[in-house]
């Protein structure tokens, strides 16, 4: 079975390379916009040409959250055209599409975890161009997986976790929002349970069900709480502020309540999550040994 991960250089991507040598019987196509401009329906046509597709697991996005607001026009195109370029593909050639969506679908008005059929509302540019992906992508394929996740962190990449563990040594004590809540979610875990999926459907194709599921890990914290862990476990000693978003202004109005329901994911996937804190200990000990 031949595997093409989309995004290769991002967290996620970076994470299921991670995991590879798990799987022996299978090949692992990764690309990124330098092997393979996802944003053309050319490139993607000739790459299934040359290339024998089973599965597509697209972990490409433009996720500059506040960027988006003034490069809206590449923001579609990457999060929007590009899915519906792959979802199309797919359903012409027979290969199965995972899509990596996002919490910033929803408003964040919310009090209770969200499900995948609640009214999505974004209030920006990089939700908006998200739910433009997802609803294409269901619109050519609706036979494709779509996963939407949140507050992604990972031992690669540029990430929260990585900005606090520099500011924690730089500054004597910081102010991060505690109006903020959702849940963090390991890339390594989102990565395990998509290639579990995959291999569900390779044991036994009607295994693959498509349609819309949540994944975070498990738990809610606000960003205040998830920057108290990360220096807690990490043994750096600053003092931490609880501040409101309002004392942040930003391009991008960020969801105030985020928090996913994994329900249906559990269930139609058998798929075990990760408490938020385990995870969190998981990749601070690896960025310690690296």
């Amino acid at each position: 079975m031949q595997i093409l991960v989309t995004g290769a250089y991002g967290q996620l991507g970076s994470e299921i390379k991670e995991l590879v040598s798990n799987y022996p019987d299978w090949k692992f196509l990764f690309t990124d916009v330098d092997s393979l401009d996802i944003t053309s329906v050319t490139a993607v046509e000739n790459y299934f040409s040359a290339n024998k597709v089973d599965v597509v697991v697209n972990c490409a996005a433009y996720t500059a959250v506040d960027k988006a607001e003034s490069d809206q026009e590449t923001a579609h195109l990457v999060n929007a055209i590009a899915p519906k370029i792959l979802a199309k593909r797919c359903r012409e050639t027979g290969a199965k599409l995972i899509h990596v969506s996002t919490d910033y679908v929803f408003a964040g008005n919310a009090c209770t975890p969200y499900s995948e059929t609640d009214k999505t509302d974004p209030k920006g540019a990089y939700g908006r161009t998200k739910l433009d992906g997802e609803n294409f992508v269901l619109a050519e394929n609706p036979d494709a997986v779509i996963i939407r996740t949140s507050w992604l962190y990972s031992s690669f990449g540029n990430n929260f976790v990585k900005t606090m563990l520099r500011l924690g040594k730089e500054k004597e004590q910081l102010g991060v929002v505690f109006d903020q809540v959702g849940t963090p979610t390991y890339a390594a875990d989102l990565a395990a349970a998509i290639l579990q999926i995959v291999k569900k459907y390779e044991i036994k194709s009607s295994d693959f069900i498509p349609g819309i599921y949540h994944y975070s890990n498990e738990g809610v914290a606000s960003w205040f709480d998830f920057t108290l862990a990360i220096f807690e476990f990490s043994g750096i000693k600053i003092k931490v502020n609880p501040v409101l978003s309002d004392q942040f202004p930003t391009p991008t109005k960020r969801p105030h309540f985020s928090v996913l329901n994994k329900l249906k994911i559990k269930n139609n996937f058998d798929i075990e999550i990760p408490y938020w804190k385990d995870s969190l200990q998981v990749c601070l000990n690896k960025l310690q040994k690296a």
